[in-house]
């Protein structure tokens, strides 16, 4: 069998039925050999970040719809079009005869899918759980600890919405006591927020909940130093990785965490509704799941996957969404989206009325970046936006900060990008109408 260049098998997983089902899934060593072609791109990261025609073959892997522009990647990506027919190749079979067919024939395909997202994270498979999604990973550690009425849980001011009412909820219901605390925008210097988490511990504290990245400006917090700071004073340190995995290059050593979800429809492009959740594999047994497994205090991983019926198909995609990631090469992907930020954020903020909340440093920030043009509402920036351009980001309206939130992925264009630097030139020059 003749062995595909690079154009050739990306040009292959861009066409939705046969031929991406058939690469993805019938003849995985033509998958092999497909990857090998594409990985034997020369250049570093950099360069391949500006090699539009790498890119435009990612690009044409996607059923993005180009009557908009979609800079709202942060909440939900869209699959490429190899996941999505696999998804649907997955949900018909289950569709014969659900009972044989999805729970048993399908339903043991999960851990193959379990083994390859562990080695891509670099941990044991029996540390990893398949949730729904990030939020779903969170609760069941900020649910799991056996707290006391008194008891200090400490996060930032800045953490995600659903993870503070999960805190807030255990204020109702058991009486703790939630603790937040400001950090710099953007933080750029480690020590400083290292400082800053340890300032704000007490002798009451028990846990910590912190962002691997923060949602609202695509702050990148010091995960590992954080964790050990507390690692010595016997905190427990509950990571919320929603928008790091397979967004840039890292691993769990990387992290050393002993608790950390992420969602996977988000960077990794997988079906809408997959997430996961890492847990240290001498920590399972004392973390409780929200939902009740066979035993108490097991060990197993899968424990935290009870959650009564629940697709095949969905989970089973996953494997192709980590073959499109590992496809374009985790740094290749994180040079790309530092390099479509940078494409427009530097023009923008020659700007005196630009303010950019992101760090444009490295390592500090990757594809995720808000912006701010002082003196016009974020959200009529972003009402005018969408109404003239037909360009979608999202309003960020926080009691610290402003901005429209800008989250493009590997299937946005440089001609997308350059077209909402363009936008938002002439709403600083000409502003924007009145509501």
């Amino acid at each position: 069998m003749k062995t595909m260049d690079r154009r050739s098998f990306m040009g292959t997983i861009g066409k939705p039925v046969a031929a991406a089902a058939t690469v993805a899934a019938i003849e995985p060593a033509l998958m092999n050999r497909a990857l090998a072609a594409v990985k034997g791109v020369t250049g570093s990261p950099e360069e391949i970040a500006r090699d539009e025609s790498f890119w435009f073959e990612i690009q044409q892997g996607y059923t993005a719809d180009r009557g908009m522009i979609n800079l709202n990647n942060g909440g939900v990506s869209p699959s490429p079009a190899v996941v999505q027919e696999a998804m649907k190749r997955h949900l018909d079979f289950s569709n014969t005869s659900p009972a044989y067919s999805m729970w048993r024939i399908l339903e043991p395909q999960r851990e193959p899918v379990r083994r390859r997202l562990a080695r891509f994270h670099g941990c044991d498979p029996e540390e990893i759980a398949l949730t729904r999604n990030a939020s779903e990973g969170l609760q069941i550690c900020q649910n799991g600890f056996d707290l006391e009425p008194g008891d200090e849980v400490l996060t930032t001011t800045q953490d995600y919405g659903r993870m503070i009412n999960t805190f807030k909820q255990r204020e109702c219901r058991d009486g703790i006591v939630m603790k937040q605390f400001q950090i710099p925008i953007p933080a750029e210097e480690d020590e400083e927020v290292v400082r800053l988490f340890k300032k704000g511990i007490t002798s009451k504290t028990k846990l910590i909940l912190m962002c691997h990245m923060i949602n609202i400006t695509g702050q990148i917090l010091p995960v590992n130093k954080i964790v050990r700071m507390a690692r010595k004073k016997g905190i427990p340190v509950i990571v919320d990785g929603a928008h790091t995995f397979a967004h840039f290059d890292f691993n769990a050593e990387d992290l050393d965490c002993d608790y950390y979800a992420t969602s996977l429809h988000k960077w990794l492009c997988a079906p809408h509704g997959t997430g996961l959740l890492y847990v240290k594999k001498d920590k399972i047994a004392d973390l409780w799941p929200l939902q009740a497994p066979g035993e108490c205090e097991m060990d197993d991983i899968r424990k935290f996957e009870e959650i009564g019926t629940h697709p095949a198909a969905n989970y089973l995609a996953i494997g192709d969404a980590l073959t499109f990631h590992q496809g374009i090469g985790s740094k290749n992907k994180e040079a790309r989206m530092v390099y479509l930020r940078n494409r427009w954020a530097e023009p923008l903020l020659e700007y005196d009325r630009i303010r950019l909340h992101t760090s444009l440093k490295p390592r500090k920030a990757c594809g995720i970046a808000t912006v701010q043009v002082e003196g016009i509402n974020t959200h009529d920036v972003a009402k005018h936006l969408w109404d003239k351009f037909r360009i979608f980001v999202v309003a960020i309206k926080h009691p610290e900060f402003e901005g429209c939130r800008v989250t493009p992925h590997v299937y946005t264009t440089i001609e997308e990008i350059d077209r909402f630097t363009d936008a938002m030139m002439d709403i600083v020059k000409n502003g924007v109408p009145k509501s």
